[in-house]
């Protein structure tokens, strides 16, 4: 098997090395030299061991975090007697949902920013994990409308600690670990638990049914309850298995923290095609130093195709947020209960084979685009006379739809983001704009437009239909840029001569991937 850096470009030190300052240059050097050689086989068992300690927490704290904040669970509760015992005529229950999102989205971003200081299995847990679950215990207790509106305020605040913060250690921890077209499978694997959230939730909801009247709780206050204790629980257990980055990681050796972290680096050198192999350089390791981070803050702010993304995220959350406030069933509480796990478990299957097939082929916009197809036909088929079975149907088609695109359009901007801080702060942007999704969706399906919540889906469709204008568009622009970079670089080397007299202002001026040799995924 090659060395890392053989397998990312076969040819010549690139001319841009030499921009690269002198002692981070030596360090670098220093480092590829002690890069082991793995078999085939031996890089296959790392990246599984890697895989079996990074994965199965963080997905199950996801699993909770996006099940407790009632996207899902209040949903639940909602079919076993909230809205009934707390009185919520009008629209009080929407306002239950809406006033989560507020101190929720206010405290998102300083979450993500401190991230990058504190340690993420110390900023994580016991502290922001076990104080969300000891909020959402307190949720099964209270009696009345005001109360309920309290709690939710506090358990925003809450997440915006740690949804945010398991969300972005782990898809920027994946960014750190794993090669640039080897993490969405891993992201989707996370993600999948917020589908599987769905199913369980329902499957949890019906055996916790059976417990109403215990200790004179009702069947929704018994889910609250559980589900927080259970999650105080996982937010002691990550504090003793959680880990950081590679370099930290003490499950491995220091030959292996050697190869993942080179391995890593050396996947983020765009390939840029035969005619282009020369060029392919590790700039990494030189544009992400610390005294970058105020310009690549501020260059997150003013890349275009942050907010672009971030359209197209948004067009997809706020279906995604919205399902389980239409659920066109009418059967009684238990059928309903257990008719929302098909279409989650139908989802996760979805999910996989679509992030497996973007890894693979190294495309992203195609599997968004088709996600938000899938999610358009099923909210049409839903505003429609159709009969329950049809629009039963079509909530499988929200439902998948809804859930598949939004991972591949995060790793879509993952993978055009260049700069550790500058991926950091625009994927932070990106999700806190999808996540406003949450207070629109808590707002357009009105109990007065049952069955058929022609505004809400009609609303959801115009979303969908801004994602579908913001998806082609984005591959256009990014093609364009491309073709004019691959224009440049054929024309001749006075360009790239040019970037090597500028050593001085590479020192003090953020680059990433305005870079002449960066490539964008499509």
């Amino acid at each position: 098997m090659h060395r890392p850096s053989e397998v990312a470009s076969n040819a010549s030190p690139s001319k841009f090395d030499s921009v690269v300052h002198p002692q981070k240059q030596e360090a670098r050097d220093s480092e590829e030299k002690m890069v082991p050689i793995f078999t085939p086989e031996q890089e296959r068992k790392l990246w599984r061991r890697i895989d079996l300690q990074l994965l199965p927490i963080i997905t199950v704290m996801y699993l909770f975090s996006f099940m407790d904040r009632g996207v899902v669970i209040l949903g639940n509760a909602k079919l076993d007697g909230l809205v009934t015992q707390l009185h919520l005529t009008g629209n009080k229950f929407n306002i239950a949902l809406t006033v989560f999102f507020i101190p929720f989205g206010l405290f998102e971003f300083p979450s993500n920013l401190v991230i990058q200081v504190i340690r993420p299995s110390r900023q994580i847990s016991p502290k922001f994990q076990v104080l969300w679950g000891i909020v959402m215990t307190l949720m099964g207790f209270v009696k009345t409308y005001p109360q309920l509106v309290g709690v939710r305020v506090c358990l925003g605040v809450a997440e915006a600690g740690i949804y945010p913060v398991v969300y972005q250690q782990h898809h920027s921890s994946l960014t750190m670990w794993y090669p640039r077209y080897m993490y969405q499978y891993r992201f989707a694997l996370f993600c999948g638990s917020a589908t599987l959230a769905g199913a369980f939730s329902g499957l949890l909801a019906y055996a916790i049914n059976f417990m109403s009247g215990d200790s004179s709780l009702e069947g929704w206050s018994w889910i609250f309850i559980i589900e927080g204790l259970a999650t105080v629980v996982v937010g002691f257990v990550a504090f003793l298995v959680m880990a950081d980055y590679p370099s930290t990681a003490k499950f491995l050796t220091a030959e292996e923290r050697a190869f993942v972290i080179q391995r890593q680096r050396m996947s983020k050198v765009p390939f840029l095609g035969s005619l282009m192999e020369n060029v392919c350089v590790v700039r990494e390791g030189a544009k992400d130093e610390g005294h970058h981070v105020s310009r690549q803050v501020w260059a997150a702010f003013t890349d275009w195709q942050v907010w672009a993304l971030s359209v197209v995220q948004i067009s997809v959350t706020v279906p995604l947020y919205g399902i389980t406030y239409f659920l066109p069933f009418g059967y009684s509480t238990s059928i309903s209960q257990l008719l929302t796990i098909p279409p989650y478990a139908i989802a996760t299957v979805v999910l996989f084979t679509f992030a497996y097939y973007s890894d693979k082929l190294k495309l992203r916009s195609p599997f968004v685009f088709a996600g938000q197809i899938i999610a358009l036909i099923g909210f049409i088929i839903n505003i429609s006379d159709a009969p329950s079975g049809v629009k039963y149907f079509g909530t499988h088609l929200c439902v998948i739809g809804s859930y598949v695109a939004p991972p591949g359009a995060i790793s879509w901007l993952a993978n055009n983001l260049e700069g550790r801080y500058k991926r950091s702060v625009g994927m932070a942007l990106q999700i806190a704009v999808g996540n406003l999704g949450g207070a629109v969706a808590s707002n357009i399906f009105r109990t007065q437009d049952a069955p058929r919540y022609v505004l809400g889906h009609g609303l959801e469709i115009m979303f969908l239909g801004m994602g579908l204008v913001a998806l082609p568009v984005t591959v256009l622009v990014y093609k364009w840029i491309n073709a004019q970079r691959d224009l440049a670089a054929l024309e001749g080397e006075e360009r790239h001569k040019a970037q090597e007299g500028g050593e001085g202002l590479r020192e003090v001026e953020f680059i990433g991937d305005r870079d002449p040799s960066f490539r964008y995924t499509v």
